[in-house]
């Protein structure tokens, strides 16, 4: 076993909960729930297989958090009431059964949604129209709509649908953790970025500022499900709909950013880019894994971007995480732990699996 192997395989704790392992499947949307947002039986057994597989965590899609705003997708699941939330109990008890850790990765699209069965209109910090087009494996076609600018009421929704859907998804769904999606230009993500945001309000203005909505949804978050479930929030400079975006205060930013959300008590912080080893700003070296251990030191960092090869996943544990999450590499290898273990060939990552549209297909629950 190389040291590499040794070390990903070891156990690790975030807050209460103990890990088998130190591999997270990431957060993939997969558009395979019913139109009422609830898990399928296909579902069910896409998320055990992990399980079966021997990953440490499992992280979910997002599930979006109220009946307003937050879809993004359709055929995407929730956790906005509790038959939602009753759904995941099968998905939740399989992965349990296979001594497997869930966590519910909570979101708003705002101004990302394709499609919402609530509202018609979309919601943002501001009425700027998002770049590029809607994602076509999603059942997105053409631009993206110009959003409405949320008022107060609807920020305070906003918080109070992130706060009642990690109870549901904690008390009734059975889920071990809560991730706050604070990346990839989503709501919060929104907030966040300078050219989404441009109120002039509490919420805009200075990186300190744009963070603050993120900061208020874990408030409200770890106040309703207490403290001896996890909390964490995933961050990232680059979007669906914008790779290339890199926070414009760079390292200065960084600070802000991960010593904020450090501050609002998280018990771990999920770092994404699209190539993770790389340096996260022009004329410097850190990775953006290594500004999150710099600026948030005891906080429990995962990792995710392109590290499925284990030269790339040695560099994030070096730079300071503590978790690799996989995407691509999980869905090729569903057993990515088992294999590593037992010192079996990795298969090579499928694009088929996503395309055309990105739902679960019976070739993937039916992998050897």
């Amino acid at each position: 076993m190389t040291d590499y192997d040794a070390q990903i395989l070891t156990p690790f704790d975030i807050g209460n909960v103990k890990l088998a392992n130190r591999l997270a499947v990431a957060p993939m949307t997969r558009v395979s729930a019913t139109d009422a947002g609830q898990v399928t039986a296909e579902m069910e057994r896409y998320y055990g297989r992990f399980a079966e597989g021997g990953f440490g965590l499992i992280i979910t899609e997002g599930l979006y958090t109220d009946q307003k705003h937050a879809q993004g997708y359709p055929f995407q699941p929730g956790v906005s009431d509790v038959e939602q939330a009753q759904a995941w109990r099968g998905m939740t008890d399989l992965v349990h059964a296979h001594d497997g850790t869930v966590f519910a990765q909570l979101m708003h699209a705002g101004a990302l949604s394709q499609a919402n069965r609530f509202e018609m209109l979309t919601a943002a910090p501001s009425p700027v129209r998002p770049k590029g087009t809607q994602m076509k494996f999603y059942y997105g076609e053409g631009q993206y709509p110009l959003p409405q600018a949320m008022n107060d009421e609807d920020i305070a929704d906003a918080i109070a649908g992130f706060a009642q859907a990690a109870v549901l998804a904690t008390r009734t769904a059975g889920f071990d953790g809560i991730e706050i999606h604070g990346a990839n230009g989503y709501l919060l993500d929104q907030f966040l970025t300078d050219y989404t945001n441009q109120r002039t309000d509490r919420w805009g203005g200075n990186v300190a500022a744009r963070i603050a909505l993120t900061l208020e949804v874990i408030k409200a978050v770890k106040t309703a499900v207490g403290a001896s479930v996890p909390v964490g929030v995933r961050l990232s400079q680059s979007k669906v709909n914008d790779y290339e975006h890199k926070w414009p205060e760079g390292e200065a930013g960084a600070e802000v950013i991960f010593g904020s959300v450090k501050d609002a008590g998280v018990d771990f912080i999920h770092v994404t880019e699209f190539e993770a080893w790389k340096p996260a700003f022009d004329g410097g070296s850190a990775s953006l894994v290594e500004l999150a251990r710099r600026y948030a030191p005891q906080v429990a960092i995962i990792a995710n971007g392109g590290l499925g090869v284990p030269q790339r996943a040695e560099q994030a544990f070096g730079d300071g995480a503590n978790v690799i999450a996989l995407g691509k590499a999980a869905l090729a290898n569903p057993d990515f732990p088992r294999r590593l273990a037992t010192h079996t060939d990795l298969a090579e990552f499928d694009a088929a699996i996503l395309g055309p549209i990105a739902n679960i297909k019976d070739s993937e629950l039916n992998m050897a």
